[in-house]
């Protein structure tokens, strides 16, 4: 097939410009049309002499697409020529489309336009300052056209109600539940984002994880699992717990030492110590600890897995608790694990300012690739009697860590 532009290549272009959105704009935004010209790849001077057939063929191809006294569609824009051997001949040098209801015809999306342009009116007549995202994001205007009347019914309700320190299963709106909430959640943040006040949003709380904290609603506590390791030292005899943060910030007894390891099995198996406890299964949620006032002159220490993940959540932890130590965690314990490497699926590689100067050569060997390509030793992997080792050491002062 020759590479002139065909009906098909035509419409592909329209269709992209659909698809951002920027065709569904011009219905509403009130500025002239301005007739859109597309420049055609055509037959040249020596292919109409080698291929005039086919290059017949390709002009009443079209001819036969352009608009019509009865059909709405693209005109032709024609070059005239005069050729020595020819004679005086045209082909279509690129085709017009004079108006945006000849664009929505051609690409077949009359009836969306109109639907867009009704919806545009309806809700920018109550909600003026929706009007630039509803044309930044036209095609997003369509895709929840069945639900607009439950959508700017929340909008109404934290109008009327911001920020309402209610939990979302609460909220008493005709036809909204928590579920319809959830499946809106990322329009809902840029409708309430562009109606509600300054002082009604939370900016600070960002992501769909975030939405009732960003627009006031109460949020389901994080809870923190925690053990003691002392038999001697337990709340009311309890020494497996799972409790909100904001009581773990005001334990009623507080241990002379805190462990915190990523692993829930490893956390579970952690080794008897006096007088102290171990946080577990936190991951990234490290932040949870944050207003723990009571940790703030404890030793800690951290053990996660051996990879770059792994010192990553050392860094973000040390924000809150400077004194954080980690264990297990060094090139000695790397290095004389190399039977049980394995490989971290997605490592990191950016800057960890707050590691130690040991921590940071281990990290960057990792994030280098210097021992192994994304090489991670994960800690349920370590053999407890080398953990019961460290924990002596670290009981009895010393952090050297000995491997027999």
């Amino acid at each position: 097939m020759m590479p002139w532009t065909r009906n098909t290549d035509i419409k592909t272009r329209l269709e992209k410009k659909w698809n951002k959105g920027d065709i569904l704009a011009k219905c509403v935004n009130n500025t002239p049309f301005v007739p859109l010209r597309i420049p055609l790849k055509h037959p040249s001077a020596n292919e109409l002499i080698h291929q005039f057939d086919a290059a017949r063929t390709w002009v009443d191809h079209l001819a036969g697409h352009a608009g019509k006294q009865d059909k709405k569609g693209f005109d032709i824009e024609w070059h005239e020529f005069n050729h020595q051997t020819l004679g005086r001949n045209k082909i279509p040098r690129a085709v017009i489309f004079k108006t945006l209801d000849d664009i929505l015809a051609y690409i077949g999306k009359t009836r969306e336009a109109n639907q867009y342009q009704t919806l545009f009116k309806d809700i920018t007549a109550r909600y003026p300052e929706l009007t630039p995202l509803l044309i930044e994001k036209p095609l997003d205007v369509l895709t929840h056209e069945a639900v607009w009347s439950e959508l700017l019914a929340i909008v109404s309700y934290l109008k009327k109600n911001p920020c309402p320190n209610i939990y979302l299963r609460q909220l008493e709106i005709p036809g909204v539940d928590t579920k319809f909430i959830e499946n809106h959640k990322p329009w809902l943040v840029k409708l309430l984002s562009s109606v509600l006040p300054q002082d009604a949003v939370n900016g600070q709380a960002q992501g769909l994880t975030a939405f009732e904290t960003r627009f006031g609603f109460l949020s389901k506590p994080a809870r923190i699992r925690f053990r003691f390791l002392d038999p001697e030292f337990t709340l009311m005899g309890l020494t497996d717990l799972e409790i909100p943060q904001s009581d773990f910030h005001h334990l009623p007894i507080t241990p002379d030492i805190v462990f915190i390891v990523e692993n829930e099995i490893t956390g579970l198996a952690f080794p008897p110590f006096p007088k102290a406890m171990v946080i577990f299964g936190l991951g990234y949620s490290l932040s949870v600890l944050s207003d723990a006032q009571w940790m703030k002159d404890k030793p800690i220490w951290y053990w996660g897995d051996l990879d770059t993940h792994g010192f990553a959540m050392i860094d973000q932890i040390r924000h809150y608790f400077p004194q954080i130590r980690s264990f297990l965690m060094d090139e000695a314990t790397l290095l004389f694990h190399k039977v049980l490497w394995g490989r971290e699926p997605s490592p990191l590689s950016r800057d960890l300012p707050l590691l130690t100067a040991d921590e940071a050569k281990v990290y960057n060997a990792l994030r280098n690739n210097r021992h192994a390509p994304s090489l991670r030793l994960e800690q349920e992997r370590i053999s407890f009697s080398q953990v019961r080792r460290v924990l002596y050491d670290i009981h009895k002062g010393h952090t050297g860590i000995r491997f027999e």
